[in-house]
């Protein structure tokens, strides 16, 4: 009886290593992400990759890749601590990016300047699915980039964006003006892209 004992509490602990082992080999953040995600509170800051670090320029210049729905209840904790981030005082923006604090994940948060009260929003797997044609010139910087603000000029005026919210709704909407640019400038991020690359662009028209 002892032994059938011994034998079934040890199933049952093999069978519970082999499930923790195995959710977060299915989980779309490696673990590498989810220990840096889970490393602090809701409300705790997490460092923001800069380009002036070595390490750091490679990671914020790689693809990030698509949150599952199965992962949002991560996603949230992801989000509460970007946020955070972003509106923490020494690195306070209009706008944040996952790959910006080691998440290389498609997820953004933009500060929305055209609705009311000017909220910031979480945003997953964001995408442009279509640009205006008319640009906009628009004074741009980054938290990853110290230092360095410059006009861009070849922003869209307005484009057409695919989301998933937190709850895991699908949402289309158009987007105007300056939150436009912010938008662009976020999901730039997601591609390795930075707005010193349009800079560039720009000096070579």
């Amino acid at each position: 009886m002892k032994n059938l004992l011994y034998i079934s509490i040890l199933f049952l602990t093999v069978s519970c290593s082999i499930l923790k082992k195995s959710s977060s080999v299915n989980s779309s953040f490696s673990p590498a992400m989810q220990e840096l995600i889970n490393d602090g509170t809701d409300e705790q800051i997490m460092r923001v990759f800069k380009i002036t670090d070595e390490q750091d320029s490679i990671l914020l210049r790689m693809q990030c890749t698509d949150i599952a729905k199965e992962d949002l209840a991560l996603a949230r904790k992801l989000s509460s601590r970007m946020l955070a981030t972003v509106q923490d005082s020494l690195s306070a923006g209009v706008g944040i990016a996952a790959p910006q604090v080691g998440i290389l994940k498609n997820m953004i948060i933009v500060q929305r300047f055209d609705k009311e009260a000017f909220p910031f929003e979480t945003y997953v797997n964001p995408k442009i699915v279509s640009y205006s044609e008319e640009k906009q010139p628009c004074p741009e910087g980054c938290l990853s980039i110290p230092e360095k603000q410059a006009i861009t000029q070849n922003r869209a005026k307005s484009i057409d964006i695919e989301y998933m919210t937190l709850e895991g709704e699908m949402i289309s909407e158009t987007v105007s003006a300056f939150t436009a640019v912010v938008f662009q400038h976020e999901i730039d991020h997601l591609n390795g892209i930075l707005f010193i690359d349009h800079l560039e662009e720009e000096l070579k028209e």
